[in-house]
Parts: C-alpha cells; structure tokens; sequence
C-alpha cells in the first residue's frame, strides 16, 4: 500500500466498515485534537472508546476511559492513535495481540510509523497514516466544503442526510458504521 496517497474508495470502506474505534491518547481537553475527534466520532454513530493510562477509571464524553486496548469490554475494530511516531511500534504491537485483532490501524496527522505500518499490514490489518478520520468522513461526505474547504471531490450527488439536522450527513450508502 502507497502510504502518500490513498484511494478515496480505501478511506470510504473503512469508515463504513468500522464500528467500534478505540482512541489512543485520548483527551478530555476541549483544545486538544483528540478530544475533537473523539466527540465527533461519537456524534456519527461510532462505539469509541478513550484510552488513556493516566485517566483510567474516568470517563470523557460519558465514555469510560481505559488503561489499554486490552481493557475494551468488546472487540475493536479500528485503533485510531494520536501519539508521537516512536510510540506507535508498541501500541500496534498491543493492538496485534488482542482477540479478534483489530482490522485498521489509523495513525493520525503527522503520524507516521513505516515499521508500525508493516507488522500491521502483515497481519492483514488496514492501515492509514497522516490522516484524520474527522476530517476524511467531513470530506467524503461533503460537510467540509459547508466551511469553504476543496474537499478534492467533485459530484453532482448532494450528500445524504441521516435526519438530525443539516449538518448530519453520511458517506452516501445510507448506513451507520459499521452496518
């Protein structure tokens, strides 16, 4: 897999495809990029579950804070991870001994591991680096350009509005994730 450029099709499976998505590195500080990503992944329909070792036992967002991966009660099917790139190596390796394993690995931006990469994908896991699940769903499902930002598609198909509000929209096949 070209980990500089991916498919739009490679990023759309995935965000339809997952349902439960752990956070590792998660923050309850309303600045920080992972709480932001944290509340809107919960907004979309998303199981997520926060790990952070420093706020076990807390909760953010009413979500229960886990010590590790292995502390989720249920199987996870992406790990979306906002620490620095010499820290993802032992997360993926965490990762790679739960049961099931998870099917993506997703490093966000400017993160970027190819060694993490490469136990991930031969293990058969998918795997994104230097991305942001937030701001790829509110691309692929044209709530981004609402802000005046080229979100690189172009179509003549207004985005699908799952009710809710205008600002609730889908990734055009009508289901929640993981459906």
């Amino acid at each position: 897999m070209n980990h500089d450029s991916y498919p739009e099709g490679y990023i759309r499976s995935i965000l339809t495809g997952v349902k439960t998505v752990a956070i590792v590195g998660a923050s309850n500080n309303i600045a920080r990029p992972s709480f932001f990503v944290l509340k809107y992944l919960i907004q979309k329909g998303y199981n997520v579950y926060p790990i952070n070792p420093g706020h076990a036992g807390e909760t953010f967002l009413d979500r229960p804070v886990h010590a590790r991966l292995a502390d989720v009660p249920e199987p996870i099917d992406m790990v979306d991870i906002f620490r620095a790139p010499q820290f993802v190596v032992p997360v993926v390796e965490e990762a790679l001994k739960l049961t099931p394993k998870p099917r993506v690995i997703w490093m966000q931006l400017t993160i970027r591991n190819d060694e993490a990469a490469a136990m991930a994908e031969a293990e058969g896991l998918k795997v994104v680096m230097n991305r942001c699940p937030k701001i790829e769903y509110g691309r692929l499902s044209s709530e981004i350009s609402w802000m005046g930002i080229n979100s690189r598609t172009l179509s003549n198909r207004r985005a699908q509005n799952l009710g809710g509000g205008f600002q609730r929209m889908g990734l055009g096949d009508g289901r929640k994730p993981g459906e």
